[in-house]
């Protein structure tokens, strides 16, 4: 029998080594933490967002440059698929009104659970608190645990080794540096769906940090220098801005920080009302009333829409009903940098699928694949996110399999 090795305990890992023990091989996956599955759980907390339901061109679309390396997994294990999956582990899915996808208890621990059963019903043996540390000199696997260090090797492994964001659950980019030793290509690990650091006062990181900014829009120039703009809200922080608006967008605000050193966005604070209807409501005479209490009445800005106008405009400015207006349509916001990727919901970069077969096996290491958040890619959250772990490690998997039927052959 078969004898294949899984290093990491994510979604990726989990579903690398079902298939490959519903194929009858022999798995042991190793962990360097104390449990598998912390970030799924983690990302469980708020809802668990499994998937998204939106048209299959739409949903591949999510991932950019890396749609059409992406699209033969994403078609074998699509939203449907992924939630066909749930069904079979007993957990029952609903379609948010926003098209995401939950279970319907909107928690990840009961999938986990009665998936660990399955896996563990299936064969597959759990080594917890066992660290990968690259490889010996002769080739074998390097294991760190408890009880001190050990050699292992398989017929195949497959890394899942997530990306670089929340290393405190498991996933620190270690791993670069030993790839990259096998003549593996590895793309700098950045980060994805964060947030973005800007210069606000003490007055205003004091005020208005931890709110939430509604009923908001961003214009914004994308990499290939075409207008555009998105609806949304967003959060501000002591050090800038987050949240899901921000997140949507954050790649080409990411690479236009790192070839220009800034990226400047314009707030749209009344994206309901056109520019000559504010302009209209704030020229609208307001007696003795304050500015702030003219605006609240007039077009809806109050607190923290309020808290940027007078942060980023002159007292002219914000004092000219003209002017006034532009800025509340249009209110540029100066972003210096991302947030650190050890804050960030994912990672971009990783294992370059040229340096990968089409069965995601390393063209330098021959028996060595790899899957989920580790590759090069990066998708908005939404579900997006969990879907290509999965899809990408039930490809490596089906690669392994093929693999080990080609020995076996030979």
């Amino acid at each position: 029998m078969s004898h294949v090795i899984v290093i990491g305990g994510g979604p990726a890992g989990l579903m690398a080594a079902e298939v490959l023990a519903n194929a009858g091989v022999t798995v042991d996956l190793y962990d360097a933490m104390p449990s598998v599955g912390r970030k799924f759980l983690l990302a469980g907390i708020g809802g668990m967002n499994l998937t998204h339901a939106e048209a299959p061109a739409a949903f591949q679309a999510r991932y950019a440059e890396r749609a059409d390396t992406l699209r033969p997994m994403l078609q074998a294990f699509d939203a449907t698929a992924l939630r066909s999956w749930c069904d079979g582990l007993g957990v029952s899915t609903f379609v948010g009104s926003s098209g995401r996808v939950f279970p319907v208890d909107m928690k990840a621990a009961p999938l986990l659970r009665a998936w660990l059963h399955r896996l563990r019903a299936s064969g597959v043996r759990f080594h917890m608190r066992h660290a990968w540390r690259g490889w010996t000199d002769d080739g074998a696997l390097r294991i760190d645990h408890p009880g001190g260090q050990l050699t292992v090797r398989a017929d195949a492994v497959v890394l899942a080794l997530g990306g670089a964001s929340w290393a405190r659950l498991g996933s620190n980019g270690a791993w670069v540096p030993w790839l990259r030793e096998r003549a593996i290509d590895v793309a700098e690990l950045l980060p994805a769906n964060c947030g973005f650091d800007t210069s606000w006062s003490p007055f205003f990181q004091q005020k208005f940090a931890g709110q939430p900014l509604k009923s908001v829009a961003i214009r914004w120039t994308d990499l290939d220098g075409v207008a555009q703009y998105r609806v949304g809200e967003c959060m501000m922080t002591a050090n800038g801005i987050e949240g899901s608006l921000v997140y949507a967008i954050s790649a080409t605000l990411r690479e236009q920080i790192r070839a220009h050193g800034a990226v400047t966005v314009l707030l749209d604070l009344a994206p309901g009302k056109d520019a000559a209807r504010v302009l209209a409501e704030v020229a609208h005479p307001r007696g003795a009333r304050s500015l702030s209490s003219h605006l609240q009445s007039r077009v809806g800005i109050a607190g923290v829409k309020m808290g940027l106008l007078r942060e980023l405009l002159s007292k002219e400015a914000i004092n000219q009903p003209a002017s006034l207006a532009a800025a509340i349509k249009a209110l540029p916001l100066t972003l210096t940098a991302t947030r650190p990727i050890d804050e960030a919901i994912s990672s971009a970069g990783g294992v370059r699928f040229g340096s990968l077969d089409a069965n995601l096996m390393a063209r330098a290491e021959t028996g060595l694949f790899c899957a989920g958040e580790m590759l090069d890619w990066e998708a908005p959250t939404g579900g997006y996110l969990l879907t290509a772990c999965f899809a990408t490690a039930r490809h490596a998997a089906q690669g392994v399999l093929q693999y080990l039927a080609n020995r076996a052959g030979s």
